[in-house]
């Protein structure tokens, strides 16, 4: 028999998809103790997300759970878009997904490898899923919860983080609403072995006057190279799902009919599905001790890729702030800050893959024809395309309007709440190192080579053993407090009570200091 579970927790993570295993991982970096529940009976072994932006390779480097998932992963090269068999915008996918970064191209890569490469890292943090276990029951106190799961087990915890998706158990018990409305009645997937000729290092989304048809790229579980992602918009007839040969055999007419493509094989599939579009945000993000990330607090379409990536921008986000406050540096107002945050965020993600997505699928013809003759041709603009890339790869996300940022107060770049590039430093000792290798479970205090000793005893009072000094390389005399999450907190001259007085109004008020 296995080792029996502890009935406690600093916190319960209730599901085990990439935003939970990514907040467990992130919390256990800081000492944490967690305990990851789901329903499920045993892992997925399905792709559904199968694109990681820059911004998600980044987290999981961050968490140490990157691995070797860029060799078990498609590299991709472009992103062609065809109207009516004819290609008219090809775009650099180095660019869109990763940026000019080194370190951070984008993947095409299975969510399942992506989940088993996080539940290996929290094994390696000493934590672990508790499969079939589904949450029933939450009682709030005022020391703390006791989680009900089933099976009549239940496990006393400070906090609660519901990552277990659209469906949540953990939002309908904490009553927080969910609202939203349909964007597409039905679309088709599946993850297919072709054989086609088509180029592997390109991704195509083909727009026809019936609807639209994506090709993705994929590498198989056994490392075959003929897998591919299909899907495509089709009319809800009513009729009952169709399963997997039905779903193939559509597949197959639709790239006739879209692409063109009628000499393609379809061998066999993976995995299909059939599923709705909808989006909905949740009216809040935290109710009480209950807290929810991921899908459990944002739905959205597919297209565009950003439902998983967004995910682990919230798991990273509230993992440094739970844990301030598990540990009593910081009073629970430091909470409020995740959902000022990230909920705006969401909002603009909701906004811009629904737009996307209904330009994509449009079956009016004058916008259709302003979409085919208009948009999608200005997409070979470079500018536009620069645009794109940083909202797509989620690397230029800033905080700086939140409670913990600049707002608009005057400064030189980067503000407060922007994120920082990696940058090489040095240690203290001399060696040389990054700043992202040196975030994750830290944070990290950039100071310039003399005269911050203060700066320096000012922020460790507030952080503990949580904080690292790195010297800068840029030769400039500011201190600059960067987050576990790689955006910046604060910047100034050295002084003995800076960056003191900033951590102190973020911690005990979830508000920017001076």
């Amino acid at each position: 028999m296995g080792e029996a579970m502890p009935d406690s927790a600093d916190v319960v993570v209730a599901g085990a998809g990439p935003t939970g295993l990514a907040l467990a991982c992130g919390l256990r970096l800081h000492g944490v103790s967690v305990r990851v529940v789901d329903q499920a009976a045993a892992p997925a072994t399905t792709s559904r997300a199968n694109i990681l932006f820059g911004r998600g390779v980044e987290v999981l480097r961050r968490l140490g759970a990157l691995g070797d998932l860029p060799e078990r992963s498609v590299t991709p090269g472009r992103l062609t878009t065809y109207v009516n068999g004819r290609p008219l915008v090809s775009i650099g996918l180095a660019d869109l997904l990763g940026g000019d970064e080194p370190g951070h191209r984008g993947l095409y890569v299975s969510q399942a490898e992506i989940e088993a490469a996080l539940r290996d890292r929290l094994a390696e943090l000493g934590g672990t899923v508790e499969w079939s276990s589904p949450l029933v029951g939450v009682e709030e106190d005022s020391a703390g919860l006791t989680a009900a799961l089933g099976g009549g087990r239940t496990v006393r915890a400070r906090w609660l983080v519901g990552c277990d998706g659209a469906r949540s158990a953990t939002r309908k018990l904490a009553g927080i609403g969910f609202p939203g409305a349909p964007v597409i009645e039905r679309f088709l997937l599946a993850d297919v072995h072709a054989d086609w000729a088509h180029d592997r290092e390109e991704g195509s989304i083909y727009l026809h006057r019936d609807g639209v048809l994506m090709a993705i790229p994929m590498r198989s579980p056994e490392g075959s190279a003929d897998l591919w992602r299909l899907m495509a918009n089709v009319a809800d007839d009513g009729e009952t799902e169709p399963g997997d040969d039905a779903i193939t055999e559509r597949f197959g007419r639709l790239l006739a009919e879209r692409a063109g493509a009628s000499g393609v094989r379809l061998r066999s599939a993976e995995w299909t599905s059939v599923f709705r579009i909808h989006r909905r945000l949740a009216d809040r993000y935290r109710r009480g001790r209950v807290l929810l990330a991921g899908d459990a607090a944002h739905t959205h379409s597919p297209v565009g890729g950003q439902g998983m990536n967004t995910g682990f921008g919230d798991a990273e986000n509230l993992a440094w702030k739970l844990a301030l406050v598990v540990a009593g540096r910081a009073d629970t107002a430091l909470l409020d800050t995740y959902e000022a945050e990230r909920r705006p965020l969401a909002a603009g993600v909701l906004r811009a893959t629904t737009a996307n997505t209904k330009l994509l699928v449009s079956e009016d013809p004058v916008r259709r024809f302003v979409r085919d003759r208009v948009l999608v041709p200005i997409g070979n603009l470079r500018p536009l395309q620069r645009r794109n890339a940083a909202a797509a790869s989620q690397l230029s996300v800033s905080y700086r309007r939140g409670p913990l940022g600049a707002r608009g107060r005057p400064g030189g770049r980067p503000r407060p709440g922007d994120r920082l590039a990696d940058r090489e430093c040095l240690r203290e000792d001399g060696g040389r190192t990054r700043l992202h290798s040196a975030l994750g479970g830290h944070w990290v205090l950039l100071v310039p080579e003399t005269g911050a000793q203060g700066s320096a005893r000012s922020a460790a009072d507030r952080l503990g053993d949580s904080l690292s000094v790195l010297v800068r390389t840029d030769g400039t005399g500011e201190v600059w407090l960067v987050r576990p999450d790689a955006h910046l907190a604060w910047r100034g001259r050295p002084g003995p009570a800076e960056p003191g007085r900033w951590l102190e109004a973020a911690l005990r008020r979830g508000q920017a200091g001076r």
